[in-house]
């Protein structure tokens, strides 16, 4: 399967893995038709949900209305996220099943970078299925991934996505939730965590109730968090001035003003 890597702070996907049908390189659509494919072969794995190629497919229309690039808006609420993880004491990066999928080798690079605790929570929860998915991340070097036992809950979800760990999640102070749900986001907000979601949809539950809302795809995301992670290591004035300055709800209204005028 496809796998990404990092070139010159751009994604670059890399099919010198199987695929199961030979995409050139010259189609003006090759990266996405990488990802859709890599996440199909995901799901025949067990590792992406079937429902989560529909998410997946929602995600990138809402790119196409950002013009598939990070706007400044989103390089603002993505330093201002690497501010939040950095003042954290206790942060987590949890991952699910398409997160896994886009980006987890990002992820994980992430976690290393802060350093953040990663806790694997799923939606459509099965044993089996949670062990896919921390067995495909630790192919991808993690360590000490979290999730196999979830001894604790977040009160106000319905779903098997309560479960939690007390170390992990239940204990985070910063939670950094890439590709989620509404409700959950919620949660963790009523729990008293701080939420940084990443999220192409800015007219969602998640955006909405969140702290931070990085509007941006995933993959260009997440390296961008990264980097400015590494920027403002020893830099706490502006970590501070960051935080205090981000008003989330102008974010996400840049956001909507952003795609109207790409749409224009």
């Amino acid at each position: 399967m496809a796998r990404p890597r990092h070139s010159d702070g751009k994604t670059i996907y890399d099919s010198s893995h199987s695929l199961s049908m030979e995409i050139s390189r010259d189609h003006p659509r090759y990266r996405s038709l990488i990802v859709r494919e890599r996440m199909s072969e995901l799901v025949r794995q067990g590792v992406v949900a079937p429902t989560g190629l529909i998410a997946h497919g929602r995600g990138e229309a809402f790119d196409y209305m950002l013009g598939e690039r990070t706007t400044e808006t989103a390089a603002e609420a993505e330093r201002a996220a690497a501010a939040f993880l950095l003042e954290a004491k206790r942060p987590v990066i949890t991952i699910n099943g398409n997160a896994a999928g886009l980006c987890g080798e990002g992820l994980l690079s992430l976690a290393r970078a802060v350093p953040a605790k990663v806790e694997v929570n799923l939606f459509h929860r099965s044993p089996e299925r949670v062990e896919k998915v921390i067995a495909y991340l630790e192919g991808l070097g993690g360590k000490d991934i979290l999730g196999r036992e979830q001894g604790s809950k977040l009160e106000g979800i319905a779903s098997d996505r309560a479960m939690c760990c007390t170390e992990g999640i239940y204990s985070a102070d910063v939670v950094l939730i890439p590709l989620e749900d509404g409700d959950r986001a919620a949660a963790l907000e009523r729990a008293g965590k701080t939420v940084l979601a990443i999220d192409l949809n800015p007219l969602s539950r998640t955006a909405a109730g969140s702290r931070v809302a990085v509007v941006d795809e995933l993959t260009r995301a997440v390296p961008n968090i990264e980097r400015a992670v590494r920027e403002l290591r020893d830099r706490r004035d502006e970590r501070k001035r960051l935080i205090m300055e981000f008003d989330n709800a102008e974010n996400l209204r840049r956001s909507r003003e952003e795609m109207c005028r790409a749409l224009r």
